[in-house]
């Protein structure tokens, strides 16, 4: 080192500084970089590895998320189909009601016939309902919802089919029953009791895939936590080290511009070997 001092030509000790200050610097620049974007990793040069694994799991977090969007629109189709069943469940009751009032031999034939009007507007009620029990312009009710697949995952093998059985009066077998005298009620009583339990097995269907997409929804709420946090703990920066670490670089900075400053002053002790 006294050798260096000697030779006044290079100030080799002031060189060496200014290369540590760089140094410092770059290190400061790279955390308040870090401060600013909150991630650790901005770059893969910083982390290859961790740059790669956290890009993965972003990746599968996206997935994930689309999916849990897909299952919940899922359980909202169900919804209105279940309303859509449980609408013509009502209706059905009602003609049961009607049917057992026009078995009863104390009705005269022109009662039967004003209750007959009404299973014929109770009737098209239901095909209504059937018409306007829609989602996102698709018919859910009618027949046409057969096989739907449902995304219910990041992977192409993770699907759900769906199908929603017909519930218009035609395939209830109910768009034909006649009250209007005692012995046709009588046999309608028959098939409305046949209709209900029909429509109820379609109902109880609705309810086994809601079950099926809650739990499915449960299980993708905890997978897009849990991919979040493994790719937060990789990637994102902790703001309590990375301050610290500015801190630290502050001072050593201020260290290096005094020791540049010394390093510049000092060959001119030389002059006094001139004395």
């Amino acid at each position: 080192m006294g050798a260096d001092l000697a030779r006044i030509a290079a100030n080799i000790p002031a060189m060496r500084n200014v290369t540590t200050l760089a140094k410092i610097s770059d290190q400061i620049a790279q955390h308040q970089w870090r401060l600013a974007t909150g991630k650790r990793i901005n770059s893969p040069m910083e982390d290859p590895a961790g740059y790669l694994l956290a890009r993965g799991l972003e990746s599968r977090k996206r997935g994930l998320a689309a999916a849990l969007q897909n299952v919940t629109n899922a359980q909202n189709i169900m919804d209105v189909a279940e309303g859509g069943y449980s609408n013509i469940m009502d209706i059905l009751e009602t003609l049961k009601e009607k049917a057992t009032q026009a078995a009863d031999g104390s009705l005269n034939d022109t009662q039967r016939s004003a209750i007959n009007d009404q299973v014929d507007a109770l009737i098209n009620e239901i095909d209504d309902t059937v018409d306007s029990t829609t989602f996102n312009s698709f018919s859910l009710i009618d027949g046409s919802y057969s096989g739907t697949q449902f995304q219910t995952g990041e992977q192409s093998t993770e699907t759900m089919a769906v199908t929603l059985h017909a519930a218009d009066s035609t395939s209830l077998g109910i768009n034909s029953i006649d009250l209007s005298n005692q012995t046709s009620a009588n046999a309608a009583l028959a098939v409305i009791d046949a209709s209900i339990n029909t429509l109820a097995g379609y109902s109880k269907e609705v309810g086994e895939y809601k079950i099926r997409f809650k739990t499915k929804e449960s299980n993708l709420e905890n997978l897009v936590t849990n991919t979040e946090a493994v790719r937060s703990t990789i990637e994102d920066a902790d703001f309590a080290k990375e301050q610290m670490e500015v801190m630290k670089l502050q001072i050593l900075q201020q260290t290096s511009f005094s020791s540049i400053a010394q390093a510049n002053t000092a060959p001119q002790q030389i002059l006094s070997l001139f004395r």
